[in-house]
């Protein structure tokens, strides 16, 4: 598998990790270490979070790789370090099951067991097995490349077998296991977060409303993958919508999964029937929530600014220092906040010289939280840009500095970053925009010319 392209990501600020009632155990300083280093990381794939209390149980969540049945699905794991943390593996158990009933992998179980040899859970190899050089890093990363293109060659015994009842087998577990992906781990896992019922006829406005009272009723639940996977969502809605569109045109409604032979029925397999036209409107459903929510945040954000909130005053405050550093710097950009509110703040920006947006004049909405920055920010753009950094509805795909969350200024430096970057390396954890990704490296001798023309034809757009 390359590496080159696994990316993790970090769930919150970075701090310095609490001192829990262990705290001088060994095994405790060696996850503190190795929890803040991902935390502090640029990788985008892999998030890991903890209790400030209890920095033995361990949350982690992995993206699905891309050109998988996998694609960008949130699959979540519970970490336990023991005491005898690094000589002992720690102990690794899905949580995306669906409760029990579902196996992703021949080597992810319905009841949550992860065969790796590194866990010491499946037999391995001399030299694949656990060592005290190992860290949770590697746990992840083997995990992950669980998940690849073919996961049936995953099951023992199963590895050469390319007859032809084999390749069909292949096919089916592929198709299988993009819907449950799409159904489980990202569209379940959403309306969980938005309090979205399936057969809910209410408006998209009831449940925002419907998700702030859920959030109140168990204020005590640790979700702290929640921000990430709805703006990941949003980065990736468009590559849902293509997998639905592939999935369409290889199956049918109510079409039964085919079993596979190493699946056990009725406890650890795959079972169900496809139904991509359902998926379908519940992902419309989950998009329309996400683009409602920013809505909300501004009319908090106005309660706030009455009740004088921290946070309200802390963005009242940033927005003075940003200005004033766009007028000290000589910058032509221009910053004003929506009615007054500093939830909502309009950044006019013009392209830099020499830039590929040389010369285009764009307008970009940043949307604040009341928890910011727990809650990180919505950003889009308003002015139509054909860029692959910028989906189709104008949210921007960037990376703010791990280090710097809560700074608005770092935020804006790091969006102007990404739309003037001249050279960019491909990632695809950040394929928000498929059609452009496509062209920009693509392999045609034509698609990148192809891709400059729509993209400076766009930028001359935005002054006409």
């Amino acid at each position: 598998m390359d590496h080159s392209i696994i990316r993790i990501t970090k769930v919150r600020t970075p701090r310095a990790l609490p001192q829990s009632p262990d705290a001088l155990d060994s095994s405790i300083l060696m996850a503190q270490r190795e929890l803040s280093d991902i935390q502090r990381g640029p990788d985008l794939a892999i998030a890991v979070a903890c209790r400030d209390i209890d920095v033995r149980n361990v949350r982690a969540i992995i993206m699905g790789p891309h050109e998988t049945p996998y694609e960008f699905g949130f699959f979540e794991f519970a970490i336990r370090f023991t005491k005898e943390y690094p000589s002992m593996s720690p102990k690794v158990q899905s949580v995306t099951t669906n409760g029990g009933r579902c196996r992703f992998n021949p080597n992810i179980y319905a009841n949550g067991k992860v065969c790796l040899s590194i866990l010491g859970t499946w037999r391995g190899e001399r030299g694949e097995e656990w060592s005290s050089a190992q860290g949770l890093e590697s746990i992840l990363l083997s995990i992950q490349s669980l998940m690849s293109a073919n996961p049936y060659e995953n099951e023992p015994g199963y590895e050469t077998a390319f007859e032809a009842p084999d390749k069909i087998a292949q096919k089916d577990y592929v198709q299988k296991i993009r819907h449950e992906s799409l159904r489980i781990s990202v569209i379940e896992r959403l309306e969980g977060y938005l309090g979205i019922e399936r057969a809910s006829q209410n408006s998209v406005m009831d449940l925002i409303r419907r998700e702030k009272s859920a959030e109140d009723d168990a204020s005590l639940m640790f979700e702290p993958f929640k921000d990430l996977c709805k703006n990941r969502f949003l980065w990736y809605y468009q590559s849902y919508l293509d997998s639905i569109e592939k999935g369409k045109s290889e199956t049918r409604d109510s079409q039964p999964f085919a079993r596979m032979p190493f699946e056990a029925i009725g406890s650890n397999s795959m079972e169900g029937k496809f139904n991509y036209s359902d998926l379908e409107r519940r992902l419309h459903n989950i998009k329309a929530a996400l683009d409602a929510e920013p809505s909300t945040w501004a009319q908090e954000g106005l309660e706030a600014v009455a009740n004088e909130t921290t946070v309200a005053t802390n963005l009242q405050h940033q927005y003075r220092q940003v200005t004033t550093r766009f007028k000290q710097c000589d910058l032509p950009h221009d910053v004003t906040l929506e009615g007054g509110n500093p939830f909502v703040w309009t950044i006019t920006y013009f392209g830099g010289p020499m830039t590929k947006l040389d010369g285009g004049l764009f307008q970009i909405r940043m949307h604040f939280s009341t928890r910011f920055p727990e809650e990180q920010p919505r950003v889009r753009l308003l002015t139509k840009l054909f860029h692959h950094y910028v989906a189709s509805d104008g949210t921007i795909c960037y990376v703010p500095n791990p280090l710097k969350r809560d700074d608005i200024k770092s935020h804006i430096d790091a969006i102007i970053s990404t739309l003037e970057e001249t050279e960019p390396a491909y990632d695809p954890r950040r394929i928000v925009n498929p059609e452009a990704s496509k062209l920009l490296w693509g392999k045609g001798k034509d698609d990148k010319k192809q891709y400059n023309r729509r993209l400076r034809r766009s930028v001359q757009q935005s002054v006409e």
